[in-house]
């Protein structure tokens, strides 16, 4: 009775607010399907990694992640990828919540913090789908926008098989309000992880011997609009290190003949590396390759300056896959994309910031220095790597609820 109750009061409140218009979605993909919500930004980066390592590892797998509208610029947009389908969700209407359940019929649902879209993931229950909530913390549960519907919360999460919270408090919260114990556990917030790209072992090898133990530092995806800052900070840092290497790779393929007379006009000794000259100690300035270089030059280089964010309007670059790989980090003042995780990276002492060429050439020369990139590297990797435990569980989690999910089906 208390759970009828408390779900009719909320779907007759949700009713008031009207269905969302009913637009072309695109259809579902053949094959599994799993379906993860992010609540916040965060959770959105961290949910996309997730999805994409499921892609890879399950074949013919495929994720449609959602959001509550407000976490990203565009409500209610939609776009897809190969593997990968990303839509808003802006009502939780009981009609919606059939209509969406009828047009995905996920396989598993991995939901992402609060608050919850109780017709959601009601209908979800419903269906007999998996469903999994992760990264529940103390001011989640002060969401609820609802609190005067009775045991409204406590009805909602008992939908879940599974719940993570990512404190100890949070799961004595749940405990007291009656939540089954044994669904509830205690893991680490849930946090953008890091890829690292791949790199030929001959090819850092050969790199590496070139350099001969010279100082070298990386700038990394490059715009037009910073190559003469970056440009500015390199021959800064030359006067206090007269051996230092910059490495620039580019954002865009296309400027890298502008970058190349750029470099001219400043009087750098440089080289494309395509053109497969090796490295030697007359060289300034290295053209990189395009992105698929990245993965090198950031083994290479102890230090790397993470463009895209000495202008405004870009956002900045994401500061994971260089920390993984033990490069202290540098970047300008516009990383709002990335925020939150720049901020826990310059809290450990892993990434600085600057406002210009001439600053980030200062920068560039102290931080250069063996020890004080070394020190910086293992902040940064320790950060990197933080959400690293948990993302492997999920991983694990979702797929065996896709294999005894599949195994059902096998049997009946």
């Amino acid at each position: 009775m208390g759970r009828s109750l408390s779900l009719a009061a909320y779907r007759a409140l949700s009713r008031r607010h009207g269905a969302a218009p009913a637009g072309d979605l695109p259809p579902r993909p053949e094959g599994e399907l799993v379906w993860c919500h992010a609540t916040d930004s965060v959770r959105f980066s961290a949910l996309c990694d997730i999805a994409r390592r499921l892609a890879g590892l399950r074949p013919g797998l495929h994720a449609l992640i959602t959001y509550d509208g407000s976490i990203l610029e565009a409500e209610n947009c939609i776009f897809s990828g190969d593997d990968i389908l990303v839509i808003g969700l802006s009502s939780d209407h009981p009609n919606d919540a059939r209509r969406f359940l009828l047009q995905w019929s996920p396989d598993v649902c991995l939901w992402a913090g609060a608050p919850i879209l109780v017709n959601h993931v009601s209908a979800a229950s419903e269906r007999k789908t998996p469903m999994i909530l992760t990264d529940l913390g103390s001011i989640d549960l002060q969401k609820g926008r609802h609190s005067w519907i009775p045991d409204l919360t406590r009805r909602s999460l008992e939908f879940f098989d599974t719940i993570q919270t990512n404190s100890e408090a949070a799961a004595r919260v749940l405990r007291r309000m009656g939540v089954s114990a044994h669904k509830i556990s205690v893991a680490a917030r849930l946090r953008m992880g890091a890829t690292p790209p791949p790199c030929s072992d001959e090819e850092l090898a050969s790199v590496m011997g070139d350099l001969n133990g010279r100082p070298v530092w990386l700038a990394a995806r490059v715009r037009r609009d910073e190559i003469d800052q970056v440009l500015t900070a390199h021959r800064i840092a030359l006067r206090l290190s007269h051996r230092l290497l910059l490495v620039i790779v580019l954002d865009d393929p296309a400027d890298r003949e502008g970058l190349a007379e750029q470099i001219a006009e400043c009087q750098l000794r440089w080289l494309n590396r395509d053109g497969g000259d090796r490295i030697d100690d007359n060289i300034q300035v290295v053209l990189g390759g395009g992105e698929d270089d990245l993965g090198l030059w950031y083994r290479v280089a102890p230090l790397t300056f993470l463009a895209g964010s000495l202008v405004p309007g870009i956002g900045g670059t994401s500061p994971l896959e260089a920390a993984a790989l033990g490069s202290a980090l540098v970047s300008g003042p516009h990383h709002e994309r990335f925020a939150d995780t720049y901020a826990r990276l310059e809290a450990a002492g892993a990434a600085v910031q600057v406002n210009d060429g001439a600053s980030l050439g200062i920068a560039v020369a102290e931080l250069v220095a063996p020890d004080r990139a070394a020190t910086m590297a293992l902040a940064g990797w320790e950060v990197a790597t933080e959400g690293a435990d948990l993302a492997d569980r999920l991983v694990d989690m979702v797929q065996d609820a896709l294999d005894q999910r599949r195994a059902a089906h096998a049997r009946s």
